[in-house]
């Protein structure tokens, strides 16, 4: 066995995206306890950039040690009671997982079913909401991944609010691509990943949890049936002042890494931030069309920052990702479920979503498919 020397990709798949170089050395900086003040202090920090990121002054907003599947897992594991009815949003490969979390915490799932590639009805949500008068949570993906569709989390949860009903949100893609504001849209509880729009590394999911939640945790007549991921208990490590209980073995190193994402997601905006990632879409747009690639999902309910195109009739999907790793060093994704074979999901996430990569992308696909 020897030193493990990746070679250098460019990165335009579903994610993870480029990881920026600033964020790569600071992972590099020394290790020390995850106790120690200096960290803590930097934790203390970490806090207020996630809080930035989501648009929260959410007290219970923090990084799980773990990537974006924890963060969802967490929310779920804490949210839903065995019996609960929970209304599910399904359009794609994460409502489905979504969906999966209810029933394992021994929930009730109620879908509703969209059309991969389309955003979530309103009218189907009000219609399952007012069927289902005791429905306790709706939970939806804002951006789903799986797709490139966006959804209108704004209006979600105003309806579920408007039936007494807390809402869990997948923000793993939007999070600093797409506009989302927690507080003044009012969610409850918000999952994401750091390896998408924020051009950090995988492994870390933040989450931010309101206080409509919080009352929800805190009348379980049930235990959280995960430890780990037990928010009464993880919260005596992340919560407030410089003596914390020690809960878990943080990954320290990636921990930096997250810190500076958010210190460059704070230097330049998070509005300059959005405005990079739709802007970057357009150029790319413009340039598949030139080539006749078309587009999965109509332009309305478009994610920037991910874009799944049909795959030109006559090519076959492997062969075409497959010389574009070898030849150009460069990584789309393959389409899912059932556009597998049909799609290729082309990313512009954070470091990622720069000129130079649409430049690479346009140009490989010029050259593999003449």
């Amino acid at each position: 066995m020897k030193s493990f020397n990746p070679p250098v990709r460019t990165l335009m798949g579903p994610g993870p995206s480029d990881v920026h170089p600033r964020i790569l050395s600071a992972m590099a900086r020394p290790t020390i306890g995850h106790l120690d003040p200096a960290f803590v202090s930097m934790m203390d920090e970490t806090k207020e950039g996630l809080q930035y990121a989501f648009q929260t002054k959410n007290q219970l907003t923090m990084p799980v040690s773990a990537p974006g599947s924890a963060g969802m897992e967490t929310c779920f594991a804490n949210l839903v009671e065995p019996g609960d009815k929970v209304i599910v949003c399904i359009n794609g490969v994460f409502g489905g997982r979504m969906k999966e979390n209810i029933t394992r915490f021994g929930g009730e799932a109620i879908v509703v079913n969209d059309d991969w590639g389309t955003t979530i009805s309103l009218d189907k949500v009000e219609e399952a909401l007012k069927e289902n008068p005791d429905a306790k949570i709706v939970a939806f993906v804002q951006a789903e991944t799986s797709t490139g569709a966006w959804s209108d989390a704004k209006r979600i949860t105003k309806l579920a609010h408007d039936h007494d009903c807390i809402v869990i949100v997948d923000a793993v893609t939007s999070l600093a691509g797409s506009k989302l504001m927690v507080d003044e849209w009012e969610i409850d509880a918000i999952y994401s990943g750091t390896q998408k729009c924020l051009s950090a590394m995988p492994g870390i999911s933040p989450i931010s949890i309101g206080e409509r939640a919080i009352k929800k945790i805190q009348s379980r007549t049930t235990p959280i049936p995960s430890w780990f991921l037990d928010l009464n208990l993880v919260m005596g490590y992340w919560g407030e002042g410089s003596k914390r209980t020690y809960h878990h073995t943080a990954p320290v190193n990636t921990l930096y890494g997250f810190h500076e994402a958010l210190v460059m997601l704070m230097e330049e905006g998070i509005e300059n931030s959005r405005k990079r990632h739709r802007e970057n879409h357009y150029i790319l747009r413009d340039g598949l069309e030139s080539m006749g690639i078309n587009f999965l999902v109509n332009e309305d309910d478009r994610l920037p920052q991910l874009n799944s195109v049909m795959i030109p009739e006559g090519y076959d999907d492997a062969e075409i990702r497959t010389k574009l790793l070898n030849e150009f060093n460069l990584e789309i994704g393959a389409g899912l479920g059932e556009f597998a074979g049909k799609v290729w999901r082309i990313g512009l996430m954070g470091y990622s979503s720069r000129k130079s990569n649409i430049e690479l992308c346009l140009s490989a696909l010029r050259s593999v498919l003449k």
